[in-house]
Order: C-alpha cells, then structure tokens, then sequence
C-alpha cells in the first residue's frame, strides 16, 4: 500500500513512536499507550523511528520469524483497528534477532496503512522520503525524510549516517526540488542523533545538579539542558550516545534551508528540541515498558503541520501520565526498567546502584506475593 497523504482542513498531524523496543509478548502498557495516544491526537501518520524490537531479546530465540511477525503485529493492531497510516525506519537492535531489516520490512508492509515513499533501494528500505500533498491533492508541499542511522560499528562505537545515505538525501532533495519548482520544507526522522546533539546541550561541572555524565569520545565530561528547555519542560536523563565520527550529515540538512528539524530516538531518557544552526535538533523519549524509561513519562511526540504556512508546524509530546491514571500492569517490571542503568557502560559504574535496584525490586516482588496471599 503506498496511501497519498494531504492536508486535510489546513493541517496535518505527525506521531513519532520510538524504542517500543518489545519482546515476543508485548507489554500491555506499550500497547494501552499507543492506543491512548491515537485516540487523543488523531494523528495523519505515524512515524515509527526505530527499535521497534528488542532484537536481542532471549524470547526471539526459535522460530524467529514468527515471533518477530506476531510482535509486529501486536505494535500495529492499535494503528490498524483505527485506520491510521504508518511508515518506519529502524535502530540499532531491530536486526539483533539475526533477521534483515529489509525482511523485517515486508512483514511492517503486509500490515492495512504501511506506506513506503520513495525508497533509496531494495537493500535499504529504512531510507526514504515521503511526501505529503496540499488539501486538494495536487501539489507536494511539504515533506518527510526518513533515515536509516544504521547502529555500532566494530570498535562498540555508534557509526554517522553513512555518506552513501547523505548522497541519497542531496539526490532526493534535488529531485523534488525539479519536480515542484522550490525546496520542499521538511522534518527528517532518524534513531540515533547526530554528534552534533552535544552542541546544543550545557557543559558542567562534575556534581552540578540535574547533570549527565557522557562518554565515548565525551568521556569525563558532563552536560545539562540550556535554561529555557528546561522552562518548557524538557527533560534530558543521559548523555546522547551519538557517533564519534562526523560524516557531514548536518552540513548537508542545513545548507538549502528546506530541512526544519530533525528528531531521533535511541536514548529512551531523553526529551527535548533546541535550535542549533537554523534548524531544531530533536529527542522523543522512548514508548516501551519491556526497556528502561522515564516511568509514566514515557510517551509521543506530535508534529502539527499547516498547509497555508508548511514552514510553520508547533510539537509537544504526550505521556503516559497525561492520557491516564497510571497503574503499571507489571509493577516489578516498571519499578526496574525506570530505575535499571541506561546502557551496559553505566553498569559498572553504578553497580551497588544496580544491585540496590534489583533488591528493592525482589522485595517488592515478595510483598505482592505476600498480599496476594492474603487475600
């Protein structure tokens, strides 16, 4: 299926979904959250921006396939019994479970609202652009670039967008731009930021309070959010795990202004949108509740288009907390995976925490079995 998308009474509404990051059986919370979240916003389209799978999850093991299929199916059953069109793109744990993105993709593409765009190839199916047209369906006026950013490379460090894939963007942007006479406005979407996300963010001391500590080739240092995100609300709980290496991705988004933002994923504890170079450099916390999160923050981000300005759009997000009065389904589970260290290198690092964690956890665990019990 490849639906034409429009404006429809002057606007058009974008969802991004990222790091459902789920397991064979999908969490409940994930889906009562993306169902909730539809029924609030109504959204257009719904971006998926990577991870949607915890690929290297024990439960895929056997039978792969099928399983992978079934979760796919469970993460889109909220999109399908609505009726709302979906495109997607992936991380770096989707083809943890050993099959290809680009098999991957025919599975998302058998489900009723998969919409594809103009994709870069057959082999990269997590690379396009996607154009949405004016109320009456004649003219693109505004567009969408969807970006595989591909995952680790052989030294444990997160690669750049690959210069292939920054190509494709030039040729696809020059494209549209001979087919509609201008520079289309856009938003791009990927999963792992750019290594310029450190530009925007404030360099602290050690212990300044609210700080993150980063690492790779920003070890040692800490950052926080400048003032005025904080004003608004964002929230930024660990340092963006970006590539070390500069490919020149930014370079080539900002240099014919057409491109508005870019927002990613990848690091669930993350929230934010801060200017830097004339454009929005974007964070979207992370849905899943079968991987670490901001608890009840956990959520959506919205885009609100307007087709008599396309350059002007506004985005919020919407958490769980805001939808609903929220009781976790697996309160031992959701206790961990807010409290659990982000990333296999904080884990070290913080093991008396992790092991403080994991007590408190066990306890809880027995005291619900305790009243249980009882009753």
């Amino acid at each position: 299926m490849n639906e034409q998308l429009q404006f429809k009474n002057g606007r058009f509404t974008l969802m991004q979904i990222t790091d459902a990051q789920e397991n064979h059986t999908v969490n409940p919370d994930t889906v009562k959250l993306i169902s909730l979240a539809l029924d609030r916003v109504k959204p257009d389209l719904v971006v998926f921006t990577g991870d949607q799978l915890k690929g290297y999850s024990p439960s895929f093991r056997g039978d792969t396939m099928r399983k992978i299929s079934r979760t796919i199916a469970d993460l889109l059953r909220p999109l399908e019994d609505r009726g709302v069109p979906f495109c997607v793109t992936f991380g770096n744990h989707d083809s943890n479970c050993g099959i290809p993105n680009a098999a991957q993709m025919k599975i998302y593409a058998s489900h009723k609202g998969f919409v594809s765009g103009h994709v870069r190839s057959t082999e990269d199916p997590g690379t396009f652009s996607l154009q949405i047209k004016d109320s009456r369906g004649k003219k693109d006026i505004f567009n969408l670039y969807v970006i595989d950013s591909g995952g680790k490379g052989p030294d444990g460090v997160y690669q750049p967008v690959t210069p292939a894939r920054i190509a494709w963007f030039r040729q696809e942007r020059e494209r549209l731009f001979a087919a509609n006479g201008a520079y289309l406005p856009a938003i791009v979407f990927q999963h792992i930021p750019l290594p310029e996300y450190y530009d925007v963010l404030k360099r602290v001391p050690k212990g300044t309070d609210g700080a993150v500590e980063a690492f790779y080739s920003h070890a040692g240092e800490y950052y926080v959010l400048p003032d005025e995100a904080l004003r608004r609300g964002d929230f930024m709980l660990e340092s963006p795990a970006a590539p070390d290496d500069n490919t020149g991705e930014l370079d080539a988004l900002t240099e014919k202004g057409d491109v508005l933002g870019v927002w990613v994923g990848h690091d669930h504890i993350n929230s934010f949108s801060i200017e830097h170079r004339g454009i929005l450099l974007g964070y979207t916390q992370g849905c899943g509740f079968h991987t670490y999160g901001p608890g009840a923050k956990r959520g959506v981000r919205v885009f609100t288009l307007h087709e008599d300005d396309p350059r002007r759009f506004e985005t919020h997000t919407v958490t769980m907390e805001a939808l609903c009065d929220y009781q976790p389904a697996k309160p031992v589970t959701e206790f961990v995976m807010t409290h659990a260290p982000s990333s296999p290198r904080q884990v070290l690092k913080y093991l008396p925490h992790g092991l403080l964690v994991t007590g408190a956890a066990t306890a809880l665990s027995i005291g619900a079995a305790l009243l249980k019990k009882k009753k």
